[in-house]
């Protein structure tokens, strides 16, 4: 245990009993006397802890006098500590959290986290966890990640925070051009190493999620954003399978056989799914879904050890992917003429996207 976790033990036993012998310190904490000592002197001269012995009590006590100016049986003034007083897990876990914002690219955050954590990180360089053992033992892989701007995300965040009306000029990457929109912003989505803002488009005049890598401007405006139910944003937008919007009216019945099954087993991949254990390892996986793009991209990592056994529409839009993937390319011309694949992804990878 830290001297910083004991003094918060000390301060407990102090500010809860009238007098606390020496004796039950030491024990409590399981120390000598010497060091007990040493953390009560340490109070009173680091901390300004008022901290006395009373002879008749036999223990340690705070000191306490009533407040100046009141009469006749004010209240006494009590000790608190300076401060936040974290244990040296507490303090762990946040420079822990740290690392973790900053590789979410939440620069924002994690400068706003910084100078707090620099004296945390002191503190704790003196014990036996290093920061540097941190950074080495703890590791997040983000792939597939595209950088957002910093002033992008930071004035972003402010209207979401502040839920002011967003001027954006945003970049339709189906068509190529940069599209300006005026958004009541509701919440800012972390999905898949992206960044992502759920609103509502005064010009569609419906909820949409912009990805911030493809906001080329934003303005605040200072009238007020209006403002939607959770529960509504989640039914528009979180209800789908994956990052698409809208409500489930289909059930994809998938069927894994090993090894893929292993893993399915364990796998999350939307809130009411039905997983049925099977003969052989085998499971059935029953998902519910409106678009299906994402859901056609996550069964294609399990070939060939998936077999999609409901709807037929599911089924031949995975063997038209399949078919794709290996189908000898077009001259340019004809690739022009040819319509688009219905496993390729909208402009953007998320639900009722603009554009």
């Amino acid at each position: 245990m830290s001297q910083m976790e004991r003094i918060y033990v000390i301060h407990r036993l102090l500010e809860t009993n009238r007098a606390v012998p020496l004796s039950r310190i030491m024990d409590q904490l399981e120390i000598s006397r010497a060091t007990a000592k040493r953390d009560l002197q340490f109070m009173r001269d680091r901390l300004l802890a008022p901290i006395e012995y009373d002879p008749e009590l036999r223990g340690y006590r705070y000191w306490t006098e009533r407040s100046e100016g009141n009469e006749g049986g004010a209240p006494p003034q009590r000790y608190q500590l300076p401060g936040v007083w974290l244990t040296s897990a507490e303090m762990t876990a946040l420079l822990l959290l740290r690392d973790f914002v900053e590789q979410l690219d939440s620069r924002l955050l994690a400068d706003a986290l910084g100078p707090a954590l620099k004296k945390i990180e002191s503190l704790l360089n003196a014990g036996k966890v290093k920061q540097k053992d941190i950074r080495k033992r703890f590791r997040m892989m983000v792939a597939r990640h595209r950088p957002v701007n910093d002033q992008i995300f930071r004035i972003v965040s402010t209207a979401v925070l502040q839920q002011k009306k967003l001027r954006l000029l945003y970049f339709s990457r189906s068509r190529g051009e940069i599209l300006e929109r005026v958004v009541s912003p509701q919440r800012l989505i972390w999905y898949n190493a992206n960044w992502y803002l759920d609103a509502w488009c005064h010009l569609r005049e419906d909820f949409r999620s912009f990805a911030l890598d493809a906001i080329r401007g934003a303005t605040l405006i200072k009238e007020k954003a209006d403002e939607y139910p959770q529960d509504l944003l989640d039914r528009r937008l979180g209800a789908g399978y994956g990052i698409f919007a809208g409500e489930p009216d289909k059930v994809a019945v998938l069927r894994f056989r090993l090894p893929a099954s292993r893993w399915i087993e364990r796998e999350e991949w939307h809130p009411k799914q039905r997983l049925t254990p099977l003969a052989g390892n085998e499971v059935r996986l029953e998902v519910p879904y409106s678009d299906s793009r994402e859901l056609v991209q996550d069964i294609l990592r399990f070939m060939p050890d998936v077999v999609v056994e409901a709807p037929d529409s599911l089924r031949e839009q995975v063997i038209e992917c399949l078919e794709g993937g290996w189908r000898p390319s077009l001259p340019s011309s004809a690739s022009r003429r040819r319509a688009p694949s219905r496993c390729q992804q909208d402009d953007f990878p998320r639900r009722r996207l603009s554009g």
